[in-house]
């Protein structure tokens, strides 16, 4: 029988690729979605991974506690003050900063650039793991004051100034105010989402957040644990501090999020994994599509071999026996359609990859998961042509012009 279907399949070879293809598209791309998706969270997990794993982030506005909505807050209402309240009360953080961030144009003679800036204290290059390979970064003092210097990233040190050694003591105007350039930053490249890393630029936090922005309030609040073990002390601690300074400052129940670094990684995959889903559902409508073109074909192989099975049921063969031999051809003509876009799966994983710069694999559960797909595919749209030819009656089959 099995054999008798591959005659079948090879008999119309054009025909039956042509009827595959919805199949081999359909679990290509089902395949390729899949590794895109996994390799997408396994780059964000990678790239926040080299944050370390003590990392907090305090940001204002809407959270919740004990499941209620707290509702949206200021975003004006983090502070300088705050964060000397946290290393105050708060045994469990090693590092802590206030942070602004913007773009800015960044301006040497006649070369420019759009570069994002970030203001925070020197403790910012400890919670970012951020080293200073050429010239020195800012210290603590400096963080904290309106001195006009900074750090630059790799990118900007070579487009403005030709190199990094280069850069070190030049004046870099930073929307037409001058910085002198203390340091640059060890190179990091491409990040998870294509962006360049060394495209940026750190001053002292007061320098960014009265001289560039003209603002009085923090954006963000960075700070890191003592150790992995105290991350959740830490969260807590900091959750306690905030709560009563701000609910005395403002007279209600303060709006900030304090997220952990598992917490934003979670997060992060959960979004990935959504996108992978949702991706992964279109191009399952093609597998579908494919399904419903070898009902189509076994229909038409049907209607050509209805002498052949009139001739069949003649001699004795029973229906279950007709309908099994149909069934056979139309799994087998998706199985093969589903092994093909296995191999297509793999190539679009692949070329992905190369293109995002991502570190793709094809899972054996999704490969499981398309080969268990285009059997059922197969026996599902298979079935159908095959009960018609097993219904059919002997002497009408004859008959049959």
């Amino acid at each position: 029988m099995f054999r008798s279907a591959l005659r079948s399949i090879n008999r119309n070879r054009t025909r039956a690729l042509l009827t595959m293809l919805g199949i081999i598209i359909g679990v290509g791309a089902v395949i390729g979605m899949l590794a895109v998706g996994k390799g997408s969270e396994e780059s964000i997990k990678g790239e926040l991974g080299k944050l370390g794993s003590n990392l907090i982030a305090i940001s204002p506005g809407t959270s919740s506690r004990s499941g209620v909505d707290r509702g949206a807050g200021s975003l004006t209402i983090l502070e300088e003050r705050d964060v000397k309240e946290i290393l105050r009360y708060s045994p469990s953080v090693k590092y802590i900063s206030p942070m602004v961030q913007s773009q800015v144009q960044l301006v040497n003679g006649s070369a420019n650039s759009l570069t994002p800036i970030t203001g925070a204290y020197a403790d910012y290059f400890h919670i970012q793991n951020h080293e200073v390979v050429f010239g020195k970064a800012f210290d603590d003092e400096t963080g904290k004051s309106l001195k006009k210097v900074c750090v630059i990233g790799k990118t900007v040190a070579d487009d403005l100034f030709g190199g990094e050694q280069a850069s070190i003591g030049q004046i870099l105007r930073v929307n037409k105010m001058p910085f002198r350039v203390l340091g640059v930053l060890k190179e990091k490249g491409e990040g998870g989402f294509g962006q360049d890393q060394d495209n940026v630029i750190i001053a002292p936090f007061r320098s960014v957040q009265k001289r560039i922005l003209g603002i009085d309030y923090a954006m963000t609040i960075m700070a890191s644990a003592m150790s992995e073990e105290s991350v959740d002390a830490a969260k807590a601690e900091i959750d306690d501090v905030l709560l009563n300074r701000l609910e005395k400052v403002s007279g209600r129940e303060p709006a900030f999020t304090i997220r952990t670094q598992k917490e934003i990684m979670d997060i992060m995959g959960s979004i990935t994994g959504m996108i992978t889903l949702l991706l992964a559902t279109i191009a399952s409508i093609s597998l579908i599509v494919g399904g419903i073109g070898i009902m189509n074909i076994m229909l038409v192989s049907v209607t050509e071999r209805t002498r052949e099975i009139g001739l069949r049921l003649a001699v004795g063969a029973p229906g279950q026996a007709i309908l099994i031999q149909f069934l056979v051809e139309a799994v087998l003509l998706s199985l093969i359609g589903g092994i093909i876009g296995i191999i297509l799966g793999y190539v679009i994983a692949e070329l992905a990859g190369q293109a995002l710069n991502w570190e793709t694999t094809v899972s054996f559960a999704s490969v499981a998961m398309a080969f268990g797909f285009s059997f059922a595919i197969g026996v599902i749209f298979g079935f159908f042509p095959a009960r018609k030819a097993a219904q059919l009656h002997p002497i009408e089959a004859l008959r049959y012009e």
